[in-house]
């Protein structure tokens, strides 16, 4: 089995070196072996792991969620429930997340749409920045 230097599984994975370092001190990546020079040596598995977790990381979930996904591919003959429930949680946060972003858009469309492009003295965008209980939805 080839085994390959932290740079090549860092492009391999696409995950920065120094970010692999922080998965195997955090225990997401255990510890690969080491050459004669000290230097880690991972394996096709571990390249395979590393981009896992970069992929859940583009998704946004949590590093103890990703713990627990990761768990659970390490066991591949259980129930997938656990699975379901962490992907739901996130696109449950996701909608929320779409909702703010909407309603923050619609507030931002008004104040533009509101300036009549005179003076900063009757601007719509900095009236409304200046004065929160001008805004037409909430935000946070």
């Amino acid at each position: 089995m080839k085994k390959i230097t932290i740079g090549e599984a860092a492009r391999q994975s696409g995950v920065k070196v120094p970010t692999v370092r922080y998965y195997e001190s955090i225990g997401l990546l255990a510890a690969p072996s080491r050459s004669e020079g000290n230097q880690r040596s991972f394996a096709p598995a571990d390249i395979s792991r590393l981009a896992f977790i970069r992929h859940a990381r583009e998704l946004g979930f949590e590093i103890e969620a990703i713990r627990t996904l990761l768990t659970l591919q390490d066991d591949p003959h259980q129930s997938c429930a656990s699975a379901d429930a962490i992907a739901k949680a996130r696109l449950i946060e996701v909608e929320q997340r779409i909702r703010s972003l909407m309603a923050l858009k619609a507030e931002l469309e008004t104040m533009v749409e509101g300036c009549g492009h005179g003076r900063v003295d009757q601007c719509r965008v900095i009236e409304v920045l200046a004065d929160h209980g001008q805004c037409t939805h909430p935000h946070h």
